[in-house]
């Protein structure tokens, strides 16, 4: 039965990515200004941005990467959660490296997994004034991150601690969302509404496909423990990004945030 679920979750997620890119996107040509790129778990930003980390390389751009959790519940069992943090640190300076960003840029906050949405007002607050130091003295023209309803829980509170950041810190960035899950899991409709859609953008990827491949297999610890067929959906000649909307930044993700708080 999961076979057959996997199955039909990768042609979901190939048709509706085929979709995206044929009749609901607008093609942008990667540039050499600075971007920051945050995610959740090491191999989020290999496979969401890759081929854009890539290319923003080889224009010299300046890329700096920041993620959120340790990791470490994404990996063996037998293995101990010190052992998984160290590996899947290792597995992305390699990842990142071989896509051109030296590990000086990388950044690992090292929150618990599968905490984010469960951080109190206080602790939320130190992993947001962390982001706006690194905001501050990275000063990036655009931000990458999570799309805000990812289907994953870490990866919707890394949006919001992310918008949160730079609604506190007062930058003015181009702020662009990459999904992970939402095309492999989300009912079409149901997550991606027809108003999101029209903010797409698709990036060519072709000349850094092959990179990109291999530095998803540099994450070897997640290649087996991923549903079946998971990887391949991010094997395409393009990556999808959306754009994100105003009301969906500044206060609004702020009460967005403590609202969360109030219903635990």
């Amino acid at each position: 039965m999961r076979r057959i679920l996997n199955q039909f979750q990768n042609f979901h997620a190939a048709l509706i990515q085929r979709w995206i890119v044929s009749f609901r996107s607008r093609p942008v040509q990667i540039n050499a200004e600075s971007v920051m790129i945050f995610a959740a778990h090491q191999d989020d930003e290999t496979l969401g941005c890759g081929g854009t980390i890539a290319l923003k390389r080889e224009r010299q751009a300046k890329v700096g990467v920041v993620f959120l959790t340790n990791g470490q519940l994404g990996a063996s069992a037998c293995l101990a959660a010190r052992d998984v943090t160290a590996i899947r640190h290792q597995e992305a300076i390699k990842a990142l490296e071989l896509l051109g960003v030296p590990s000086s840029d990388i950044h690992f906050l090292d929150q618990p997994d599968g905490s984010l949405e469960q951080l109190n007002e206080h602790q939320a607050q130190q992993v947001i004034d962390t982001i706006i130091q690194l905001l501050n003295r990275f000063q990036p023209v655009e931000v990458y991150v999570h799309y805000r309803k990812d289907r994953h829980k870490d990866h919707e509170a890394t949006y919001d601690l992310v918008c949160a950041a730079i609604a506190q810190s007062g930058v003015r960035v181009i702020l662009r969302e990459y999904p992970i899950r939402l095309l492999w899991q989300a009912p079409l409709f149901i997550d991606l509404k027809l108003r999101e859609l029209s903010c797409a953008y698709r990036v060519a990827i072709h000349s850094v496909q092959d990179r990109k491949k291999r530095a998803i297999e540099c994450h070897k610890s997640q290649i087996d423990i991923l549903p079946r067929g998971f990887p391949s959906n991010f094997s395409s000649p393009y990556e999808i990004f959306f754009e994100a909307e105003p009301e969906w930044q500044g206060l609004n993700t702020a009460r967005r945030i403590a609202s969360n708080r109030d219903c635990k």
